[in-house]
């Protein structure tokens, strides 16, 4: 439904940015640490800049109609004006935030808008010390926004002013409830000229069912679930707001009809019917960048994340662009939604974690594909206040489920956080980040931690938040061991905790950290300093890791077949392993055009062979190929091999 209701005018061009090195102009969205926010040093400028523009005031009835000013990512801090005068102070930079500046507007006249924004260092909100860089800027959308005085309302926490909750029966018998609330702004409580036309339009847009009422519940029939990867069917709710008849405000929200579960002994249900989550961790930033993306990055991201075959993604560790939630509600991913409320607990913040709490839920309650809200993520790291950062918690775990009864909580607890810690036993849920294998020694002790904590809490669910190991592409091993950075041994650290988790399917989830490798300032390892390597994908998301393909054959459906460290090309051994990944039964390898041997087997596949001179190798899998080239060499390529930090601090903490 085309809103007519409503005028949106862009106001991302045309900007004069000040900052240390003088005013330029530039288009937002716009990040002033795109650079130095990823060399490494941990000296990526934090300060306050400022952001000017002037804009013509748009055509309106002042009578009858409000302006409102949006800003759909400022970070972290924003004090607006306008003319001089005060709009608004916003804290917390990865949500929406707006004001009705109909009354500030210059009759017929230019107006001038001012941003100050703030990502200095403080203790009141939050990030302030995490494992990824705080790009300052306005690096998502500024738009004005044109509705009548009478509408769907804009001031609650950043929100449409529509709480769509669909409620599943039973779904078997596919019986569902829609329960639709409005919040209205400009409206006499009880005015009988006012009413709210309801539409519920299924997938090819035909009319399923109608109400009227700001508040209404619809019993419906045969629904059609939103059934994750397989069948994420979304339906549309138009929403009318009419004054004597006349439409003055419209609304379209999509929905999807689900249920789910979690039990400690057995997983997560979607609908009734086990379904295992299994997915990855996504940062949204890009090389030379930063946070300011375009629509055309996160579609290349979600296509990655389709092309791996992950069913759930954890957005870590804030709220993501509105943009990339519809994604998700499209693909069928079960996602988890998070608040930066991270590493250390500030006693001064605490108001902040509310409000970023209210924004989140307000903001994003009405996507389908959000199952989970997340209130923190390694809070015990450096946290000295334990009392109150206990009762914070439990506040935020109580906020959650008073404006959201419909879904769970959990939070990610660090590595060295006991099982014991009683932060771990707040939330509905709970989910570990935990790198056993390549921060200490022993792969084996994943085993050992989850089985533990499995018998001492048996009726409490239990998932991994984050596990991985850092790999460069250009750094390979016949030979690989932690902390080398490889690819080869990556790509053995994930084919064991895949086999782990396979074995332990009451996991209520497992996210992979990462799906692309981020910007984090603070650290200096793998020979690119300012660089998290964990991703299954470089930054730039031009090379997928040998691990991105193992996964693939794990998850994806879609037939595929590949040569594993195809870069490491100079080989000094006598005889190679070949290993190569499919979700193929049976793989043959071919060396120079001979067959080398063909296996029937699950997933991964290693072939043995003489290397001398050159060799073209080719796999082939169910009518699919894949080739490689190696060299047998005298002495070792010294650029596969890591070359050693010499800074004291090669890791963020």
């Amino acid at each position: 439904m085309e809103n007519t209701a409503r005028k949106l005018i862009s106001l991302n061009s045309g900007w004069q940015f000040t900052g240390p090195n003088g005013t330029c102009q530039v288009d937002v969205p716009h990040t002033w640490n795109a650079l130095d926010g990823q060399d490494g040093g941990n000296d990526f400028l934090r300060t306050v800049c400022t952001y000017c523009r002037r804009f013509a005031t748009p055509s309106f009835d002042p009578a009858a109609q409000r302006v409102y000013l949006q800003f759909d990512g400022v970070n972290s801090s924003a004090a607006v004006t306008l003319n001089g005068k005060k709009v608004m102070q916003h804290n917390g930079g990865y949500s929406t935030f707006r004001a009705d500046i109909t009354g500030l507007l210059l009759e017929g006249g230019d107006n001038d808008l001012n941003v100050q924004v703030d990502n200095r260092a403080n203790d009141t909100v939050y990030p302030q010390k995490a494992d990824f860089t705080f790009y300052g800027g306005i690096y998502r959308d500024v738009t004005l926004v044109i509705v009548s005085a009478a509408h769907f309302d804009m001031d609650y926490h950043g929100g449409c002013g529509v709480k769509i909750t669909p409620i599943v029966e039973d779904a078997a018998a596919r019986r569902a409830t829609l329960k639709v609330e409005s919040r209205l702004s400009g409206v006499e409580p009880g005015d009988p000229a006012v009413t709210v036309q309801l539409t519920l339009r299924d997938a090819a847009g035909a009319q399923v069912a109608a109400g009227t009422g700001a508040n209404q519940s619809l019993a419906l029939t045969g629904v059609h679930l939103w059934n994750g990867t397989a069948d994420p069917y979304l339906y549309t709710v138009e929403l009318q707001l009419c004054r004597g008849g006349t439409v003055v405000d419209c609304i379209s929200r999509r929905c999807g009809f689900r249920s789910f579960s979690v039990d400690a002994q057995k997983g997560f249900f979607l609908n009734g019917k086990l379904y295992p989550l299994r997915g990855v961790c996504r940062h949204q930033d890009r090389k030379g960048l930063g946070n300011a993306i375009t629509k055309a990055m996160h579609d290349e991201d979600m296509a990655l994340i389709k092309e791996v075959g992950a069913n759930t993604l954890r957005l870590a560790h804030y709220q993501n662009d509105q943009y990339f939630y519809d994604l998700c509600d499209e693909a069928g991913l079960v996602v988890w939604a998070e608040i930066p409320y991270i590493s250390e607990h500030m006693p001064g913040g605490r108001a902040n974690t509310i409000s970023q709490m209210q924004e989140l839920i307000v903001q994003n309650y009405n996507h389908p594909s959000i199952v989970v809200w997340g209130v923190s993520n390694e809070i015990t790291i450096s946290t000295k206040d334990k009392a109150d950062m206990l009762d914070n918690h439990r506040k935020l775990n109580e906020l959650c489920h008073e404006m959201d009864p419909t879904r769970l909580t959990t939070l990610a607890c660090y590595a060295m956080c006991g099982p014991f810690n009683k932060v771990a036993h707040i939330t509905d849920l709970v989910s570990w980040n935990l790198y056993l294998g390549w921060y200490v020694p022993g792969l084996f002790l994943n085993d050992l931690w989850m089985d533990f904590f499995h018998l001492v809490y048996p009726n409490r669910p239990l998932g991994y938040s984050e596990y991985g190991a850092e790999s460069m592409p250009n750094l390979h091993s016949a030979h690989p061991r932690r902390g080398d950075h490889t690819e080869e041994y990556q790509a053995l650290y994930h084919e064991y905790m895949l086999r782990c988790f396979d074995k332990r399917p009451w996991l209520w989830a497992t996210h992979v950290w990462n799906m692309f490798d981020f910007a984090a300032d603070a650290r200096n390892q793998g020979g690119e300093p300012g660089m998290n390597h964990k991703g299954l994908i470089t930054f730039d998301r031009k090379t997928k890791k040998d691990s991105f393909y193992l996964y693939k054959a794990w998850w994806s459906k879609a037939p595929f077949v590949h040569i594993c460290s195809k870069r490491f090309t100079d080989r000094t051994e006598a005889t190679v392993t070949v290993k190569v990944y499919s979700n193929q039964p049976t793989v043959a390898l071919y060396a120079n055009g001979a067959l080398v041997g063909e296996q029937t087997g699950d997933k991964i596949f290693t072939f043995s062979l003489p290397l001398t001179g050159e060799v073209a190798l080719e796999a082939r899998a169910g009518g699919l190929t894949d080739s490689a080239a190696l060299r047998r060499v005298d002495t070792p390529n010294p650029a596969y091999r890591l070359q050693k930090s010499k800074s004291k601090s090669a890791n963020w903490v």
